[in-house]
């Protein structure tokens, strides 16, 4: 069954060469390796990509057999070839799809679908962006090795899948998330770092920009133009709700490694600062959330306003800078004492949009009658989300991002993720794969 794969996969690979493609020749070489595994779902990607390498030779024959009739050239003997490697991939298709393929690929058939719909999902999302984006060269390879894109999207494909997989199990999840959101702002910030040394071409533009995540709203609101980190947020919101803010902001990682300082030094020392009964971080006090709000309308009314007024570009950079080295003091002198997100709950501008139009998208945090009041969610929420009154009322506040740690921590299946017409389970295999697809797209596309 696999030498019909990979010779399959072979000729695909020789085409490209033929038309000097060699990062889709490098691609289809990957779609090979993934074909010889026995993971259920590289099972499921080799199959889709053998059906559409079938669909793609009965095309080109038709197209090369018609060229040939139209100038009178002999076209049996080339029909017959294209028919013959047309027939030998769909064969490997069908020799995949059936009991044999089945039983060979037999690791993690329970989550074989969700991880190749993230694999596949996630190749063409950054197959469409790399197209659309005419004027911006958007995949780091294409700009280092031109015409590698293709097997960027592929591998991000296959870091979409296995990243999935950590994510549908609720208590993995809960470890692999923060992991997964500090290998994105690494990333993140080693090209901003690489960009400032003077590779530019790791920078999206080759222009700098300051890495504040106000500055999403209120650069636009302050140029009139560059929206491209506003529509990937506002994508991610649309998809996924406030889960920008526990998954994809590049400096919400440092607040959640700041938050968790907290509870190592407790551990250490055997005793910890101020907590709630029942263990974890005290709520912030109300004012907190008022000041939350007053800030971000005072900060994106004065970027408006600035660009009306033609301030020049260095008074409002100065000023960013200034709001984002504050931001960061609010991250070291109070989410690492308090072991809440301080940051982000009570003074990210883009935390209180991600907050408010997170509310478009339908996904809902809900606490089910089987809650016992043990307080393990409560133990894991960092973003004073959760308290006695959220519980009795059956569901988080506000500032709540959707990073599902208290699904993980609860023991009695009493707090769970909601999707209209679907039940918990599934909806927590959707949205897992989104996040999981979003991951590996902005690893890949989102850079100052």
């Amino acid at each position: 069954m696999t030498v019909p794969c990979l010779l399959s996969f072979a000729l695909l690979a020789a085409h490209a060469v033929r038309s000097g493609d060699w990062g889709m020749a490098a691609a289809w070489g990957v779609m090979a390796g993934l074909a010889c595994t026995r993971l259920a779902w590289a099972r499921l990607v080799a199959m889709a990509a053998l059906f559409g390498g079938g669909l793609f030779w009965a095309s080109t024959g038709v197209d090369l057999v018609r060229f040939r009739m139209a100038f009178g050239m002999d076209w049996l003997r080339l029909a017959a070839i294209m028919a013959a490697v047309a027939g030998l991939t769909m064969a490997a298709w069908w020799r995949l799809a059936g009991e044999a393929g089945r039983q060979r690929h037999h690791l993690g058939t329970d989550t074989a679908w969700p991880r190749a719909v993230a694999f596949l999902l996630a190749v063409g999302l950054l197959w469409l962006a790399r197209q659309r984006t005419a004027s911006i060269v958007l995949l780091l390879s294409d700009r280092f090795l031109p015409g590698f894109g293709p097997l960027q999207v592929v591998l991000a494909g296959v870091y979409a899948a296995w990243a999935a997989g950590l994510l549908l199990d609720p208590v993995r999840a809960r470890k692999a998330r923060p992991r997964l959101w500090a290998l994105f702002s690494a990333v993140f910030f080693g090209q901003l770092a690489l960009g400032l040394l003077g590779a530019h071409r790791l920078l999206m533009t080759g222009a700098l920009h300051l890495p504040v995540p106000a500055l999403i709203l209120a650069g636009p609101l302050f140029r009139g133009e560059g929206v491209f980190m506003l529509v990937l947020f506002g994508v991610s919101v649309l998809l996924l709700g406030p889960a920008w803010c526990s998954h994809l902001c590049y400096i919400g990682a440092w607040d959640d490694a700041c938050s968790r300082l907290r509870g190592a030094a407790a551990k250490k020392d055997g005793k910890g600062l101020k907590s709630r009964k029942g263990g974890g971080p005290a709520p912030l006090p109300r004012w907190a959330v008022v000041l939350r709000w007053c800030l971000a309308a005072t900060v994106f009314a004065a970027a408006w306003a600035m660009g009306r007024a033609g301030a020049p570009v260095g008074v409002a950079a100065t000023a960013a800078g200034l709001f984002g080295l504050a931001g960061v003091a609010v991250m070291a002198g109070l989410s690492s004492r308090r072991g809440m997100m301080v940051h982000c709950t009570a003074f990210c501008p883009m935390g209180a949009v991600g907050n408010l139009l997170g509310r478009i998208a339908p996904w809902r945090l809900r606490v089910g009658p089987g809650c016992t009041r043990c307080g393990a969610c409560l133990a894991v929420c960092r973003y004073n989300a959760l308290d006695a009154k959220q519980l009795d009322a059956g569901r988080p506040a506000l500032s709540c991002t959707l990073c599902r740690d208290c699904i993980g921590a609860c023991r009695h299946g009493a707090m769970r993720l909601t999707l209209p017409g679907v039940s918990p389970a599934v909806a927590w295999r959707a949205f897992a794969v989104l996040a999981a697809v979003l991951h590996a797209v902005f690893l890949n596309v989102a850079r100052m």
